[in-house]
């Protein structure tokens, strides 16, 4: 048996970390360091200033505790990370939905700052905003500290302007819609809510927002509407389309409150700029063969105290999911602008 790898956070991904199936982009399961506390001694993968040490062992206050996991990463979608514009303090990307921006959660190299690191060698990176994991289009980096303090300072003046479309139910009203209204975001239920009422009789809970709309075009049944959210609250653009009557046409969270059935689902609605293929490259003789492999025989170091193992996914995730129709498409401030290509979905039929 090889020796086991054991990664922190100061390991970066590597292109090999990655596994191309059926359209999804998986990351190979690592063992992986987390810093825990002491009553973690008892799970019997602990190390004490990197030592192996019985349940027995009295940790003394000064000592790390370090608790090794074999980590199995939730699969994204496939789509390509492009590099849109590169420059010696900027770099813009478009990305695919499903892919979470940073490391967060069960994510740390499906993430677009560990493919961006793995696959173009791009390292460091500072987001000057961020997207929702089923978002797609535009994201800009600063590649120095000093880049990003110069975005975030004209971003707190107000002086940048941001641009979204939007798939939408329904035939959205021609001519300009404002929709000015607190957005109140529930973390526990992951959603957020509009509140309504005047403020001066109504302590409201929510936050000041403001989204301007405008339809691009319809076919009777969904709208493409450009969305321009004046201030940036926890889903704002999509509880704010809800609040008017037309939600995100396959936005499972806030349709669900409306009575208006899920739209069917598309293929190609991330919004990437093309799906990648299978890599041949990957040495494993199973990944050679196509993306029909079932993704349950992967070959990978196997864990035999791995609650996970064999399976390539985690434990409990099965959901195959779709891109919201919700594209960052465009982002610009004082002598500067970035755009990104719009998604298939964007063109009614």
């Amino acid at each position: 048996m090889a020796a086991i790898v054991w990664q922190t956070p100061a390991n970066p991904p590597e292109p090999e970390d990655y596994i191309f199936l059926k359209g999804k982009r998986y990351v190979r399961p690592y063992y992986f360091e987390f810093i825990s506390h002491e009553s973690a001694v008892k799970s019997g993968r602990i190390q004490v200033d990197d030592k192996i040490v019985s349940v027995s062992y009295i940790v003394r206050s000064t000592q790390k505790i370090s608790h090794f996991v074999h980590r199995h990463e939730p699969p994204v979608l496939a789509g390509n990370v492009s590099i849109l514009h590169s420059e010696p303090d900027v770099i813009t990307i478009c990305k695919p939905a499903s892919i979470p921006v940073h490391p967060c959660g069960q994510y740390r190299k499906n993430t677009i700052v560990g493919i961006l690191q793995a696959e173009h060698g791009v390292a460091p990176l500072f987001p000057i905003h961020r997207l929702d994991r089923l978002v797609s289009g535009l994201l800009i980096f600063a590649r120095n500290a000093g880049k990003a303090e110069q975005f975030r300072q004209q971003i707190d003046a107000g002086l940048v302007h941001k641009e979204y479309i939007a798939r939408v139910v329904g035939v959205f009203s021609e001519g300009e819609q404002v929709v000015d209204a607190n957005v109140n975001y529930d973390a526990r239920e992951g959603r957020s809510s509009v509140e309504v009422g005047d403020p001066r009789h109504n302590a409201l809970e929510g936050k000041a927002a403001c989204t301007r709309f405008l339809r691009i075009s319809t076919n009777g049944t969904h709208s493409v509407v450009l969305c321009k959210p004046v201030t940036g609250r926890t889903h704002q653009i999509r509880v704010h389309l809800q609040h008017c009557g037309h939600p995100i046409a396959n936005d499972d969270l806030y349709l669900c409150k409306t009575g208006i059935p899920l739209s069917p689902r598309r293929t190609g609605a991330n919004g990437a700029a093309s799906i990648r293929k299978h890599q041949p490259s990957l040495s494993d003789s199973t990944m050679s063969e196509n993306q029909n492999t079932d993704v349950d025989h992967v070959d990978f170091s196997i864990d035999p105290m791995c609650t996970n193992c064999p399976c390539l996914s985690p434990k409990g995730y099965g959901r195959d999911e779709e891109g919201l129709w919700l594209h960052c498409m465009r982002y610009s401030g004082p002598n500067w602008s970035y755009e990104c290509p719009n998604p298939d979905w964007a063109v009614l039929n």
